[in-house]
């Protein structure tokens, strides 16, 4: 075994640690799943894992306030995610082996924008509503996506994409705004 081959299996070890430990602080968190660190956490109460999934290094995952009952990102089986951040004050939920690449951000609210005399960061979230990401489907890099979207079954949104409204189930969108170019058979 080389020295790299040592690191590795040392930063594996570090992480299957770390998500032991940190499994109790979820609302619930599924058998063989993983976090890998570096990953940043707040609010994991309100946040269930499903089995299989993997949150990957540089992902942010966080319920900075509670506007419905939890949880409130749920995870479903064998998600996959790599350096994404999930923001959810109400419900973003990713179906069951959903993947979704590097930079990804998904958010069920906007930060509001109405008080000029006030930073936008400063002003109270609004137009919250639910974002869900069904079974199968497929995130590219760097895809943005709003709050009240639900994307369908088994569709793949092209890399750099905002999806602002619905996408069919088996589709391929692509684009800022995300529109349909595709129907998957």
């Amino acid at each position: 075994m080389n020295t790299l081959e040592l690191m590795i299996g040392a930063q594996r070890a570090r992480d299957r640690v770390f998500s032991a430990l940190a499994a109790p602080g979820f609302a619930a968190f599924g058998r063989g799943s993983r976090v890998l660190l570096p990953t940043r956490l707040s609010g994991a109460q309100h946040m269930s894992v499903g089995r299989g999934v993997l949150i990957g290094a540089g992902s942010w995952l966080i319920v900075p306030e509670q506007r419905l009952p939890g949880p409130n990102i749920v995870l479903h089986d064998r998600v996959r995610m790599n350096g994404t951040a999930i923001s959810a004050v109400g419900l973003v939920e990713i179906g069951e082996a959903v993947g979704i690449a590097r930079g990804c951000y998904i958010s069920d609210h906007s930060h509001g924008f109405a008080d000029p005399d006030r930073p936008i960061r400063d002003q109270p979230v609004d137009r919250v509503a639910p974002v869900r990401i069904e079974r199968g489907a497929w995130l590219g890099q760097n895809v943005v996506v709003l709050p009240g979207v639900t994307i369908g079954r088994g569709s793949v949104i092209g890399a750099n994409s905002v999806v602002r409204a619905d996408i069919p189930p088996r589709s391929v969108a692509v684009g800022a705004p995300a529109r349909v170019v595709r129907e998957l058979s």
